[in-house]
C-alpha cells in the first residue's frame, strides 16, 4: 500500500506522533511543506489546533490536494482546549472532494502549563495501537 504522511508542528507534538505513524507504516513523515509528488492510497494527516484554529499551513496544504493525489485521508491530532482539529480537517478536507476515514485518533497536546508533557507516552501508544488497528 503506498502511504504518505504529513504533519504541521509548531511545538513538536504533531512531529512526535508522525514519528510514531511513520514506525507503524514505514512511511516517511514530512511536514505539510512537502507536497504530495505521486498518487498515495492513504495519507496520514496531523496538526494541532492553535487559538481554537488548524494552522493556516495545514489549511494551505489541504487545498493542494486532489483525489487523484489521495484515495484516502486518516486524521491525527493533539488539543489542549477544544476536542479536536479533525472536524476543521475534515470539512476543508471534504471541499476538496478528498474521502476522509470516519476513523481518526486525538490526543492531549500540551499548552503551557495545561495538558503539561502531552503528548505523553500513553498518549503514543494509543496512537501506535490505532495505527495498528487500521492496518489489520
Amino acid at each position: 500500500m503506498n502511504i504518505a504522511i504529513r504533519y504541521f508542528s509548531k511545538f513538536g507534538h504533531s512531529a512526535r506522533m508522525a514519528g510514531v505513524v511513520a514506525e507503524e507504516t514505514g512511511a516517511k513523515p514530512a511536514s505539510v511543506d512537502v507536497p504530495i509528488a505521486e498518487p498515495v492510497e492513504v495519507l496520514y494527516l496531523g496538526c494541532g489546533v492553535m487559538l481554537g484554529k488548524i494552522s493556516g499551513e495545514m489549511a494551505a496544504f489541504i487545498r493542494t490536494l486532489t483525489p487523484d493525489k489521495v484515495k484516502r485521508v486518516v486524521c491525527f491530532g493533539s488539543c489542549a482546549i477544544i476536542k479536536s482539529p479533525v472536524p476543521q480537517m475534515r470539512s476543508l478536507l471534504e471541499a476538496q472532494g478528498i474521502a476522509v476515514d470516519e476513523r481518526s485518533f486525538t490526543c492531549r497536546g500540551a499548552m503551557g502549563p495545561l495538558h503539561a508533557r502531552h503528548p505523553d507516552k500513553q498518549d503514543l501508544d494509543d496512537l501506535r495501537q490505532f495505527v495498528r488497528s487500521l492496518n489489520k
